[in-house]
């Protein structure tokens, strides 16, 4: 049976995103679409604005594009377009008045190229400049100080269809260390978002020699994941339904080959082509990634819009966990933070890492704390069925639950005291 877990409320409402994040800072992150293959030169008038544009290039969204910037201001944009080509769009910092900025705008439309849009990050906050701007033409106005977040979504929003269907999400589910179970977590996790939004989920099964998504849900498909990586340049939205595995109405799953007949180096260029098709094409999109590191995994997780980790309580997760999250942080500065979920908690006879203590040292509170209950999961995986469908009304089912509802983005319809992340919910301000 289920061992007792004591993780008080406050605990667990103290984050459960990894840090202080609220819904609004992870609706500003999800409004920012990736941003197309184009170039763009950026001409700054401050250093501050030279950081915020460095942190705004290494963004996951910007990794398509080709950005360049000088010092210099509209002057400098000036001096460099008069006699050669502009780019796709420029991005101007100004700290002059309405009168000269606009003068010297009138001088750089004469050297500019049929095209080319232009984004102006000004230090003046005037609703007759900023008519008059668009009056000639100019895309945006950003007042400074601005984020790399606005400016990844004010790019984006010059190169999307503003009538075309919201990208959808992709959730990477990764293990601090193999067999802590972050396989069938997120297994269990894409059906039951699947049966709470009724809307379309992918499984993406990336553990090309030896994923388990097939046995989870008791499918084997002749085709999957690796026929598109390897065949990415004819992905398109039918080879995909071709591809596709049907486990329920709304719940499809993208196999692994999980055959030692050929080695699966993959390329970063198809992997990027799979997520784009998945986002165009599939609301949420689950990834369950091998516990490995090698570049096409790495860029996977850094691509995707949510991270999970799934430690188990001892040393070598510890470890493991701290140097994940170290790393995502650094790399992943503009996005929503980690999530942890701290599984196989009280496993008899096991010594292990208290759940306070674990949350202390790598300074990120866990979402979910889940005990090790042998029974459910072994029963689930030996009938190819979920833990849902086990054992609905068990524990580690409603946690799974929860954590399907609060990774859509939606309030469960429970009653904030009988959910063990309602007070978290009303924190966040979910709905």
């Amino acid at each position: 049976m289920m061992s007792d877990v004591a993780y008080s409320q406050d605990q667990l409402k103290m984050n459960a995103t990894g840090s202080e994040q609220g819904a609004d800072a992870i609706a500003e992150q999800r409004r920012a679409r990736p941003v197309p293959r184009i170039s763009i030169q950026v001409f700054c008038e401050n250093e501050d604005f030279v950081d915020v544009l460095q942190e705004t290039g290494n963004d996951r969204r910007m990794s398509k594009a080709h950005l360049s910037m000088q010092m210099g201001g509209v002057t400098a944009a000036l001096e460099a377009y008069r006699d050669g080509p502009t780019p796709n769009l420029i991005i101007l910092e100004s700290s002059s008045q309405r009168d000269f900025l606009l003068e010297q705008l009138d001088q750089l439309a004469e050297v500019c190229d049929a095209g080319t849009r232009v984004i102006i990050v000004g230090h003046v906050n005037d609703v007759l400049l900023y008519r008059s701007l668009v009056e000639r033409g100019v895309s945006e106005y950003l007042v400074w100080p601005v984020g790399p977040l606005q400016i990844i979504t004010a790019i984006s929003n010059l190169y999307s269809d503003p009538e075309a269907e919201p990208l959808g999400q992709v959730f990477s589910f990764v293990g601090a260390k193999g067999g802590v179970g972050s396989s069938i977590l997120s297994h269990n996790i894409a059906w039951a978002l699947s049966e709470i939004t009724k809307t379309d989920v992918v499984i993406s099964d990336f553990d090309l020699p030896f994923g388990t998504a097939g046995l989870d849900f008791n499918q084997d498909p002749a085709q999957g994941i690796a026929e598109a990586l390897f065949q990415s340049d004819r992905l398109d939205d039918v080879m995909l339904d071709r591809l596709l595995s049907k486990c329920s109405d709304r719940l499809s799953l993208f196999a692994s080959a999980c055959s030692l007949d050929q080695e699966y180096d993959v390329e970063r260029e198809p992997c990027d082509l799979v997520l784009d098709v998945l986002r165009k094409n599939i609301p949420y999109s689950v990834l369950d990634l091998p516990h490995a590191w090698t570049s096409w995994s790495k860029y996977v997780l850094m691509q995707s819009d949510e991270i999970v980790i799934t430690a188990a309580p001892d040393l070598a997760n510890l470890r493991n966990t701290k140097n994940i999250l170290d790393f995502l942080k650094s790399n992943r500065s503009t996005d929503v933070s980690p999530r942890l979920v701290l599984n196989m908690v009280g496993m008899p006879k096991k010594p292990e890492i208290s759940v306070a203590d674990f949350a202390q040292i790598i300074e990120v509170q866990p979402m979910a704390v889940i005990g090790y209950d042998a029974e459910i999961f072994g029963t689930a995986a030996n009938n190819g069925q979920m833990v849902g469908e086990v054992s609905k009304k068990s524990k580690i089912a409603q946690q799974i639950s929860e954590l399907a509802y609060l990774l859509a983005g939606v309030k469960p319809p429970q009653e904030e005291d009988d959910s063990f992340l309602g007070p978290l919910l009303s924190k966040i301000g979910v709905k």
